[in-house]
């Protein structure tokens, strides 16, 4: 904003704000800073934290469907506790919508009170493997979904509008870096501990004496076990070889031409943070119950060290397909 008083006073403010390390205005004269930060965001939050909100006000007051079949659409906290998160992300809103100048407490709220909506939404996984296969007998609860969905909307947005403050007022420059040539050694490593992870909770699953998956017979059985693998191990490998950027000579019609970069880094990204939630937010679960006694075996199919290989291979094969398909966009961007 330049002086009202249109006297040359702009200059002198500019002065002004470089002298308390407030150079906000000076570079944006320069042009780089700014110019593409999504203004609109915080606005988005807000509305979404008065609709949502109102809604979950509405369940936790008793007025909650059933959610089948685990009782809740949240987990590990529902009820008011998510009623205060959801209120949390308005006021971060309007506060990210106003500053003028980098605060790390502020940017560190909103980066916080995003990862925990979006931390509330872990059995998206769930619903997401019921309604792409919908033969293998999950249940798939309307509601539920909504109200994750929901949750999720909101983490989102709330992430979008703190990376708009950042942008627009410490520089327009990418979150996490800037185009790529070639694939970095730590894209490779992480591709490779994504396929290390499918592959331990393979072994796991035989070791534990059985190879029964639990879901109803039938094909879609096999299209679970056929996508499983595709996803463990195809998937990963693609984000970081150069056949996952140029289809290969012998591909029919599509030979030598780029791959659609959303055709990977969709599921990348998706199935990836998918993974790092569910299995995330499991294996804090299973420590709990395990230091404090509280481990329930079930039905006794599995023994304890079961989960503790298995859950952990989940969750680095997820944190693996994340940074593969990070690494992936800023190889591909434009």
């Amino acid at each position: 904003m330049g002086d009202p008083a249109g006297t040359g006073g702009g200059e002198a403010g500019d002065m002004t704000g470089e002298r308390h390390g407030i150079d906000v205005r000076a570079r944006r004269r320069r042009g780089w800073p700014g110019r593409t930060a999504p203004a609109w965001a915080p606005c988005a939050v807000l509305l979404w934290a008065i609709g949502y909100g109102g809604l979950r006000v509405h369940w936790a007051s008793g007025d909650a469907p059933e959610f089948p079949p685990l009782g809740t659409d949240l987990f590990p906290v529902a009820g008011w506790g998510a009623v205060a998160l959801v209120g949390a992300a308005a006021p971060l809103a309007v506060a990210l919508h106003r500053a003028d100048r980098w605060r790390w407490p502020l940017a560190g709220a909103g980066w916080g009170v995003s990862a925990a909506l979006v931390t509330l939404c872990p059995l998206l996984l769930l619903d997401v493997v019921a309604v792409l296969i919908p033969g293998l007998g999950l249940t798939v609860d309307p509601a539920g979904i909504a109200g994750r969905l929901g949750c999720l909307t909101g983490g989102v947005l709330l992430a979008v509008a703190t990376n708009g403050y950042r942008r627009r007022v410490r520089g327009d420059r990418p979150l996490f870096g800037g185009r790529i040539a070639g694939t970095p050694r730590w894209a490779f490593a992480a591709a490779y501990l994504a396929v290390a992870g499918c592959l331990a909770r393979l072994a796991a699953q035989y070791a534990a004496g059985t190879a029964e998956i639990p879901f109803a017979d039938g094909p879609a059985v096999l299209a679970f076990e056929v996508g499983f693998l595709l996803a463990g191990v195809l998937l990963p490998l693609a984000l970081a070889h150069s056949w996952g950027r140029v289809f290969p000579r012998w591909v029919p019609l599509r030979g030598g031409r780029p791959v659609p970069r959303w055709l990977l880094l969709g599921p990348g990204f998706g199935l990836g943070l998918l993974l790092v939630v569910y299995f995330g937010v499991g294996t804090g679960q299973l420590a709990v119950e395990t230091v404090t006694g509280s481990w329930d075996p079930g039905d006794g199919t599995y023994p304890l060290w079961f989960f503790w290989v298995s859950m952990p291979a989940y969750l680095l094969w997820g944190l693996g397909l994340t940074v593969a398909a990070l690494a992936y966009s800023r190889q591909t961007r434009r």
